[in-house]
């Protein structure tokens, strides 16, 4: 039998399920496709400037920020997380020294970045909103508006 998580052995029927924050989600994917563009980049770097930069430390490089930035979702949802997405950022725009259309590519997704996290930030805010209004609705009434019993 496989070992249950924390939240499977705390869950009863009837709990509402957490909801996911959109700030986190809009930011995983940013970084996911952020992801992308630096492996790709990477990929050019290395065809254009072969002879000039050794090829293991282009494609090191540039695998290791890629990976970094997959694994960076995973420490969004932490007090820090969206510090190290800040870095990245700075990362990904000073490639730019490496290929010089990497610093306009860089500044638009940090646009986009700052971008999601300040929409999500904006909608989880009103998403909290909701739901103390819906249970607070809820308390007075002894049914949600759909018509089901709490």
């Amino acid at each position: 039998m496989a070992k249950l998580t924390k939240a499977q052995r705390e869950w009863r029927p009837g709990m509402p399920k957490k909801r996911r924050s959109t700030k986190v989600m809009f930011a995983s994917t940013v970084l996911l496709l952020e992801a992308f563009v630096a492996f790709f980049a990477t990929l050019a770097v290395f065809g254009l400037k072969r002879g000039e930069v050794p090829p293991a430390l282009i494609l090191s490089f540039g695998i290791a920020l890629s990976v970094v930035l997959v694994l960076a979702c995973a420490v969004l949802s932490k007090p820090w997380g969206i510090g190290i997405g800040w870095a990245l950022q700075l990362v990904l725009v000073l490639t730019g020294i490496a290929e010089p259309t990497m610093f306009v590519v860089g500044v638009l997704f940090a646009a986009c970045w700052w971008y999601g996290i300040r929409a999500g930030m904006r909608i989880d805010r009103e998403n909290a909103q909701r739901d103390r209004e819906q249970a607070e609705w809820t308390a007075a009434h002894g049914e949600d508006p759909t018509g089901q019993s709490a």
